[in-house]
């Protein structure tokens, strides 16, 4: 299990989604012909919240850090920032599985199933559409993280001596 209060690790999500793209690869040995055709388009709602999560993570990034031209920033936002990239982390780990599964089973069968073809090119949209969520939400957790204070002078003493 993860530390819910720590930074995501990646090694976490690769952990999902190998999980999860076995259980997909197995129930699709077993209803794949059931599932009605999938189309190319249909994993890129994953990369729109991808590109909105990279556009808020570098305002989120530029209002922590004080640029001149950025509001000032109130801590609610960037904890419901945080939640927010960390179950979008775990959103797109869990559709990299199911995609992931869905290649696993296709890619051997698209040579003699015709619905194999078509349903490749939409697991491999939908791979680099998850994939890019992953990496869009973890930035968008880095983002959130306040800039490092400079560090102090050790050689001047509390009394300014």
């Amino acid at each position: 299990m993860t530390d819910q209060l720590g930074p995501t690790r990646l090694r976490d999500l690769l952990g999902y989604a190998a999980g999860v793209a076995l259980v997909a690869w197995l129930a699709l040995r077993r209803w794949y012909g059931d599932i009605p055709g999938l189309t190319w388009f249909v994993p890129l709602s994953l990369l729109l919240l991808a590109v909105a999560e990279t556009l808020a993570a570098n305002d989120l990034r530029a209002r922590i850090r004080g640029a001149r031209d950025a509001p000032p920033l109130r801590p609610l936002v960037a904890a419901r920032m945080l939640a927010l990239a960390k179950a979008s982390s775990l959103v797109g780990a869990v559709m990299l599985g199911i995609w992931a599964g869905l290649l696993v089973y296709v890619l051997p069968k698209r040579d003699f199933l015709a619905a194999a073809r078509t349903d490749t090119a939409t697991g491999l949209v939908g791979v680099g559409c998850a994939a890019a969520l992953i990496a869009a939400a973890l930035w968008l957790e880095f983002s959130c993280r306040a800039p490092t204070p400079p560090d102090r002078d050790t050689s001047i003493r509390p009394d300014g001596a």
